[in-house]
């Protein structure tokens, strides 16, 4: 699964530099006034928060567009049983996109990409959990590959963009630390390269066309280690340390 991710406003950015840099100012401006709602520095951000980051959509691939993590079903009839998605909609398992009525017009219509600077996953032995933080050993950013949806309040008139972030079968690596008992299997983030990018936001490609992209190939780009608790109450919240390496001298080794 991927419920906590850390990712900066350079990185968030990193796309629009790459492929639109001339539009960067002029994005940076629209951003103003989402100044007091979107932190952008992200060190740790739990998707149970819901918080506010950028998103690269299909229908705008080089501009992002700040949407809030938890999907919400454009169907949705009111704020209230809009809300009732969210925690269950954090993640979509990329195996059934194309069949569940939370994410089937999505996985259809809105794809998007989310740009990260790493994700967390938890690790479970004698009854404790310790988190992992995953990134990248070159110091780029990872694309994850996601689902993202425009719902509007009826009352209000206020149209609400929100996201989804793709899960497929883990691999290796992730069948060792990603080994939570309530699930059958171990899950990890869609992380995509650059050619792969365009293929998932090409709506024109249908679930047969995608399932390369779900399988459980290798990353030997991707480090992980070991962080401070992010929940509960030795939670160390959202600040630089939270990415920074923790030993548990009770975990040893996994092995």
């Amino acid at each position: 699964m991927c419920y906590d991710i850390h990712t900066t406003l350079k990185t968030q950015l990193k796309r629009a530099q790459r492929y639109t840099p001339e539009l960067v100012p002029e994005i940076e401006e629209k951003l103003r006034p989402y100044q007091e709602q979107i932190k952008l520095e992200w060190y740790h951000a739990s998707g149970f928060a819901h918080p506010i980051v950028l998103i690269y959509t299909n229908e705008a691939p080089f501009e992002p567009v700040p949407a809030q993590w938890g999907l919400i079903p454009h169907w949705s009839k009111d704020i209230t049983s809009a809300k009732k998605f969210w925690n269950n909609t954090l993640n979509a398992r990329g195996e059934s996109i194309f069949e569940k009525p939370s994410f089937r017009d999505a996985a259809k219509h809105k794809r998007c990409l989310i740009y990260v600077d790493g994700f967390f996953e938890h690790h479970h032995k004698n009854q404790q959990t310790y988190p992992y933080y995953f990134h990248r050993n070159d110091g780029e950013p990872m694309i994850l590959g996601g689902l993202w949806s425009e719902w509007v309040d009826q009352e209000s008139g206020e149209i609400l963009k929100t996201f989804s972030i793709v899960t497929k079968r883990g691999n290796e690596t992730f069948a060792t630390i990603h080994n939570n008992p309530k699930l059958n299997e171990p899950r990890m983030p869609l992380i995509l390269d650059g050619s792969a990018t365009k293929e998932w936001l090409d709506t024109n490609k249908g679930a047969e066309a995608l399932n390369s992209l779900l399988a459980p190939e290798p990353h030997p780009e991707i480090e992980y280690h070991t962080v401070h608790k992010l929940r509960g109450k030795e939670a160390i919240g959202n600040v630089p340390e939270a990415v920074e390496p923790y030993v548990y001298d009770e975990l040893n080794t996994l092995f």
